[in-house]
């Protein structure tokens, strides 16, 4: 009797356990066709905006976040009309807004923290946005090439440091920084992990063979001074041909050939992005075309920071003219009124990793990348 008593209790939980077990997910829940895509915006009531249009209705000049109560902080503004931070909540309630796009960027490198691009194709021309998401691994959801359909309901559309972006407002407090006083207030920041996993849908699946780059002289984008047309190039990928780097930095207008030092503690060593001392700001390395400069900017906290530039060692940077070739990464430009003059250190390209590094010796060698490991790994 104990034996079948046994028997169907066993039988009894394994059918419990069965009816628990979740259907399995399938393609056409994680990945939307444009037939459904279609019918999610209808039934919301919704329209898709292209980014650039997006911008032009919902980001305004100061932003509707600004009052006597919310300040944002000090490097906003120069006293003139033009605000380098501003933030403008969208609103909550209401028919749907959404904007969609291709995921342009990768964190796997580490130099795309917490942040996603995406580009829009639109009469073959590319559109792009900054994301600030408060994630970690933000590409293992949503990795390069994903196009994602965002309802941006309820989140804020912003500049910081004018680079417009899809964000959240954020209070800044933290004393402790570089200049803290003058930073202190409000401005863009990162969507909320899950917030920004409600408001987003992946059309299709990925698919980075379909991402447009655009091929570009420097001074393309460096003779571009209109503030309006200078956001609408932020975020862009691109990519810079014919280039090679100088070996130097770039310290307010001055340029100082890279040092030798150790990595951990000269912020100015030939690597890509040596330490700030957890100030956190960018580290931007000299490219050249022989005739025009620009910044490559990185992380010291990017995966290849420690790595030599292109044709620097141990010895120095005598030899890094010799290898030309293509960067390909995002362009940005970064301004706030500690830099408020356009110059052309105000632009400058992030790659995603240092396969965005094509670059070949006089014998048509490869560069391949060298860790720094004078001063142990």
């Amino acid at each position: 009797m104990k034996k079948n008593l046994y028997i169907l209790v066993t039988a009894l939980f394994i059918i419990a356990l069965s009816a628990c077990t979740p259907a399995p997910v399938s393609e056409e829940q994680v990945f939307l066709s444009e037939d459904q895509v279609s019918q999610l915006v209808a039934e919301d009531g919704g329209t898709i905006y292209t980014i650039n249009d997006f911008l032009d209705r919902y980001m305004t000049e100061k932003g509707n976040f600004w009052s006597d109560t919310s300040q944002y902080r000090t490097r906003a503004n120069n006293g003139d009309g033009v605000w380098l931070f501003s933030v403008d909540t969208l609103p909550t309630n209401g028919n749907g807004i959404y904007i969609r796009g291709r995921i342009t960027t990768d964190d796997y490198g580490g130099n795309f923290y917490k942040t996603l691009c995406i580009q829009q194709m639109v009469g073959g021309e590319q559109q792009a946005l900054r994301i600030s998401v408060d994630g970690s691994s933000v590409n293992g959801m949503y990795p390069l090439g994903q196009e994602i359909l965002i309802r941006v309901n309820g989140l804020a559309v912003g500049r910081y440091a004018d680079q417009p972006q899809l964000c959240v407002p954020a209070y800044n407090n933290n004393y402790t920084a570089s200049n803290a006083a003058q930073k202190v207030g409000w401005a863009p920041g990162r969507i909320p992990w899950a917030r920004f996993q409600l408001a987003t849908k992946r059309i299709g699946k990925p698919a980075p063979q379909l991402l447009h780059v655009d091929t570009l002289a420097i001074s393309d984008f460096q003779s571009i001074t209109d503030e309006a047309t200078m956001r609408l190039w932020d975020a862009k990928l691109v990519c810079i041909e014919n280039v090679f780097y100088t070996g130097q930095y770039e310290n307010n207008g001055a340029l100082n050939n890279c040092s030798t030092g150790d990595p951990e503690k000269d912020t100015n060593a030939n690597v890509f992005a040596p330490t700030t001392q957890n100030v956190g700001y960018p580290q931007g390395r000299i490219v050249s075309d022989g005739t025009n400069l620009t910044l490559v900017s990185n992380s010291e906290y990017a995966k290849f920071a420690y790595f030599y530039l292109p044709g620097a060692d141990a010895n120095g940077v005598i030899e890094c003219s010799e290898w030309v070739g293509n960067i390909t990464g995002i362009l940005g430009q970064y301004r706030d009124n500690a830099r408020y003059a356009h110059d052309q250190y105000d632009w400058s390209i992030t790659i995603r990793s240092l396969k965005d590094l094509d670059l070949y010796n006089i014998e048509g060698e490869a560069w391949y990348p060298d860790h720094c490991t004078e001063y142990g790994e």
